[in-house]
C-alpha cells in the first residue's frame, strides 16, 4: 500500500506527499499532540519517553501513528512492505511497538540524521501487533524526511534492519525491498536503462512514475502551487477503487492522500471517498506542556453537505487523549474474545 515522495527544492521549500492505500477503511483522524506527554513502547512498557515536539497526525483507527509531522518540520510514513521480517524479539534491546513507531521519532527528533544514529547506536526493534478486529498482522516499512530536505527509508528484512540514509532517495513505494526498487529505477529510460516509464499500479511501476515526474516539476510561485503540483505527483500514483487482490493489501485503493510542507508548517489531507480537502496550519495550534491532546473527526466532519474545508486548524476537539494499540490490549481483547466464545 501507498506511495510517498519528496520534493526538496519547492522554490525554497521541502514538500513530502503520501498516498495511503488500503483495502478498507482505516477510521482515520487527525490529532494535534502536544509537547510533554508521557508515552512509552506499548510492548513491555519498559521504554519510556516525554514527547519533546509537539505534532498532528493521521491515526488509524485512533491507535496507531500512520502518518505525520512534528512542529519542527520531521515528518513520517508508514507505508506496507510484504517482506518485512522484524525477527524474534529480544528483550534485552529498546523496543517500539508498530502502533508507536512512528510516534516514537516525531516525539523526539528534528532532523533525520539524529533520528538515525539514534537507531544505529540503540539497536531499536519493531513488534508487530496484529489488528485485534480482523487478525491481519501488518508488514511495514517506515520513511523520515526533514525541513533540510533529508531523507530516511527504515526496512526489516530477514530480522535485520537495512537503513537507506540519502537526500537522493525522494520515492518510496512498497515490494520489492528498496534497493531492488533502486535497482529496477535505474533500467527505466531517464534513469540510465531503455524501459518505457511504466503505467501499471505495481509498486516498482508507481516508484519509476513518482521518480519521474517529481524531477520535472515547475518551480512553484506560492505555497498553493507547490501544494497542487505535489499533489499532481502522487495522484499520478494512486490507485483506482477495485476488488482488491487476494492477500495483496499493498494493491489496494488509495483512500486518501496527504501533502505536507515541511518549511512552513502545513499539513494538508484530502480523503478519495469525500470531495473537501481541509489543512492544518501548526502555527495556530497550541503545542505547550500541559495543553489536551485534540482530534480532527474527520469520518462526521468530511460529509458531502455542509462538510468542513480548508483551513481546519480550530476545529480540533478534546474527545480524551490518543490510546496507542499495545500488546497488553491486544491479549486482553484476545482473552475477553475467547470467553464470549464459551
Amino acid at each position: 500500500m501507498c506511495t510517498r515522495v519528496v520534493w526538496p527544492n519547492a522554490n525554497g521549500a521541502v514538500l513530502v506527499g503520501r498516498n495511503m492505500d488500503y483495502h478498507r477503511d482505516l477510521g482515520t483522524n487527525l490529532w494535534k499532540l502536544p509537547r510533554g506527554v508521557e508515552r512509552n513502547d506499548g510492548v513491555t512498557g519498559h521504554m519510556t519517553w516525554t514527547a519533546k515536539y509537539g505534532s498532528v497526525v493521521a491515526a488509524a483507527f485512533d491507535m496507531i501513528t500512520v502518518d505525520g509531522m512534528n512542529e519542527v518540520g520531521l515528518a513520517g510514513h508508514v507505508l506496507w512492505l510484504a517482506e518485512s521480517v522484524y525477527g524474534s524479539f529480544d528483550e534485552s534491546r529498546p523496543a517500539l511497538s508498530q502502533a508507536v513507531w512512528l510516534q516514537y521519532f516525531l516525539d523526539n527528533f528534528s532532523t533525520v540524521a539524529d533520528a538515525v544514529a539514534w537507531v544505529e547506536d540503540n539497536g531499536v526493534q519493531v513488534v508487530q501487533l496484529a489488528d485485534p478486529e480482523s487478525g491481519e498482522v501488518p508488514a511495514l516499512h517506515l520513511a523520515l524526511n526533514d525541513a533540510i530536505g533529508d531523507s530516511a527509508i527504515f526496512e526489516y528484512i530477514d530480522g535485520k534492519l537495512d537503513v537507506h540514509h540519502s537526500s537522493d532517495y525522494l520515492v518510496m513505494t512498497n515490494s520489492p525491498k528498496y534497493e531492488e526498487q533502486l535497482a529496477l529505477l535505474a533500467e527505466v529510460e531517464g534513469f540510465g536503462g531503455d524501459l518505457p516509464l511504466p503505467g501499471s499500479t505495481l509498486a516498482s511501476d508507481r516508484f519509476a512514475r513518482a521518480s519521474f515526474y517529481v524531477g520535472r516539476l515547475p518551480q512553484p510561485a506560492t505555497q498553493l502551487a507547490a501544494i497542487a503540483s505535489m499533489f499532481s505527483v502522487i495522484r499520478n500514483a494512486a490507485q483506482p477503487f477495485r476488488t482488491p487482490d487476494p492477500g495483496k493489501p499493498d494493491a489496494s485503493q488509495t483512500i486518501w492522500q496527504v501533502v505536507a510542507d515541511l518549511t512552513n508548517k502545513r499539513y494538508v489531507f484530502e480523503s478519495t471517498t469525500r470531495p473537501n480537502i481541509v489543512w492544518v496550519d501548526l502555527a495556530d495550534l497550541d503545542f505547550q506542556e500541559g495543553s489536551p491532546e485534540l482530534v480532527l473527526n474527520l469520518g462526521s466532519k468530511l460529509s458531502l453537505e455542509g462538510g468542513i474545508a480548508g483551513n481546519v486548524s480550530t476545529k480540533f476537539e478534546d474527545a480524551g487523549p490518543l490510546r496507542f494499540l499495545t500488546l497488553a490490549i491486544i491479549k486482553q481483547l484476545a482473552a475477553a474474545k475467547a470467553a464470549a466464545a464459551q
